[in-house]
């Protein structure tokens, strides 16, 4: 993951993570079958760990409004070069001329993180705590914004920041469910 975030895929040789990882490229190849491969289950890899603490943000004590900060700070890149935003990166860029089954297990995980962020505004809306708002929509909405906003954070967009953009988020947040 680390070496993907650093050099980017294309400049990524398997030799080199050969030498990294102490296998033969060929070994990596016997796994892997190709760089895209790769990349897709270094993803799901770093997607089963983030899933795992988000389904424990979502599952402690507390109001919705507090979970869905958490859901939102999880989401957004630490800065400049996330090498876990780094990969989402890089599986976009390749999602055009990829198979269906990349794609089918790309959904998969995008699926994984729209489903817990309609419970969460699902249940903020029946406590109460949000007003009445399709949860659906609204999760297809906020992914959006973030994923917009992550994406100008993990390039290093001058002017955005991981600060910056939680601020915006939670102005955005503050006007359409308070």
């Amino acid at each position: 993951m680390g070496m993907i975030a650093e050099r980017g895929l294309e400049k990524l040789t398997m030799a080199a993570l050969g030498r990294e990882v102490g296998m033969s490229s060929g070994h990596l190849l016997y796994y892997f079958r190709s760089k895209d491969e790769l990349l897709l289950q270094t993803l799901e890899w770093s997607e089963g760990r983030l899933g795992a603490e988000r389904g424990r943000l979502l599952a402690a004590r507390g109001t919705a409004r507090g979970r869905l900060d958490a859901y939102v700070a999880l989401y957004v890149p630490d800065g400049h070069r996330d090498p876990h935003w780094t990969l989402w990166l890089e599986v976009w860029n390749h999602s055009q001329n990829a198979g269906e089954d990349a794609r089918e297990r790309q959904v998969a995980i995008e699926g994984a993180w729209h489903r817990d962020l309609v419970a969460l505004i699902a249940e903020g809306v029946s406590r109460g705590e949000f007003r009445q708002v399709d949860p659906d929509r609204f999760a297809a909405r906020l992914r959006a914004l973030l994923d917009g906003f992550s994406i100008h954070v993990a390039i290093g967009l001058r002017g955005t920041d991981r600060e910056r953009t939680l601020g915006h988020v939670k102005e955005f947040l503050d006007a359409s469910l308070g």
